[in-house]
């Protein structure tokens, strides 16, 4: 990639301008704010310089609501020759621009998991995802060489690519960030006509819980309303455990020992279901989820190696869980890991050597990962 376009320089479109700027990207800024964009070029972001011709990459950095008018109008007017957006929902922006007569191919939905909000680009750093997750939404079917373009700015922005259908992206998100972020509203709002004494004693738990309320409700009320079904549903759930709660701690007040008995171990089932769930928020970026392996495959730095990757990829028909690059420009090659099902992996293995691909540390597939 040697030329992008940023539009929308808040904390995460400058912080995506100011990493491809470290990697000697040159690149394009815009904003309707222009106080945040000179603010940008101020800070060694890029340029508020018009592009001369088609940029290789294109960067939507707005809500979700913005997206497909967005991407038609730059489309249109023949931006670039890929495109991508950092929205937290996809499955509302997609129908949008099929809606809009947009080119669904030449864009790839993207969604860095690195912040909330529409911070001020003051806050941007070049380093802001590294080692986070970034989804990427292709659509069905996809250009190669567009999904090879955003692959790299995940790769330059040194992200972990996972690639998602947007559906499941944004039942995944509204269970994980945007239910939660209500939950968290929620139980702050409870404060608004509580007793100063009883604010005042708050401890860290109350902290915790209340922090990411204080998030912009303009942008939230955009997020929310983009992805409302599914946080509905979440809800929905979280209102039957919630009232599985108070039916438990009522019971424990009863005159009936059977009722406290019940009552009792129903409680004690809710705490034990939390610390499960709890236990699963530990994986990090870095390491393989669990019942998957990565499948290592060297790739050597020329035009159309990963777009080659990816054709023999989909010509052995094994289904993609997740995708991890490591690469330094300055080598001549760099290394690719696919991760897929743990008994998938042989066969994609041998697929790739049959197909001339080189695979290193191939008898790591023998081993489970934990």
């Amino acid at each position: 990639m040697k030329t992008a376009k940023v539009i929308g320089t808040g904390l995460i479109g400058t912080s995506i301008a100011l990493a491809l700027t470290r990697r000697g990207v040159k690149v394009y800024l815009d904003d309707e704010d222009t106080t945040a964009a000179r603010t940008a070029e101020a800070m060694g972001a890029g340029t508020l310089e018009v592009p001369q011709g088609p940029v290789d990459l294109a960067v939507l950095s707005v809500p979700p609501t913005e997206v497909a008018s967005l991407l038609v109008r730059v489309q249109r007017a023949g931006l670039a020759r890929a495109y991508t957006d950092i929205a937290s929902v996809k499955s509302r922006p997609r129908d949008e621009i099929l809606s809009a007569g947009g080119d669904p191919v030449s864009y790839v939905g993207g969604h860095p998991l690195a912040s909330e909000g529409r911070s001020s680009p003051l806050a941007a750093r070049p380093d802001l995802f590294e080692g986070r997750w970034w989804v990427l939404t292709p659509s069905d079917p996809y250009d190669q060489t567009v999904l090879n373009q955003v692959l790299e700015l995940v790769a330059l922005c040194d992200g972990v690519p996972v690639i998602m259908d947007p559906v499941r992206h944004d039942r995944a998100v509204a269970l994980t960030t945007h239910a939660p972020h209500l939950v968290s509203t929620l139980m702050a709002a409870r404060l608004v006509g509580a007793p100063d004494d009883s604010v005042r004693i708050s401890g860290h738990g109350l902290r915790h819980v209340t922090r990411v309320a204080a998030g912009d409700p303009e942008f939230w009320r955009d997020v929310l309303g983009a992805n409302a079904d599914a946080v509905a549903d979440v809800l929905d759930a979280y209102a039957a455990d919630l009232n599985e709660a108070v039916g438990a701690l009522r019971g424990l007040g009863s005159a009936d020992q059977e009722v406290r008995a019940r009552a009792a171990a129903d409680l004690d089932e809710l705490l034990k279901r939390g610390n499960r769930g709890h236990a699963r928020v530990g994986h990090r970026p870095g390491e393989p989820p669990r019942g998957l392996v990565p499948v290592p495959v060297v790739v050597p730095d020329q035009p159309g190696a990963l777009t080659r990757l990816f054709g023999s990829i989909s010509r052995a028909g094994i289904d993609i869980e997740d995708v991890r690059i490591d690469h330094t420009p300055e080598q001549p090659r760099g290394l690719i890991e696919i991760l897929v099902d743990r008994q998938a992996a042989p066969d994609l293995s041998r697929l790739l050597s049959l197909d001339g691909w080189s695979m290193p540390d191939a008898g790591l597939l023998a081993a489970p990962l934990r």
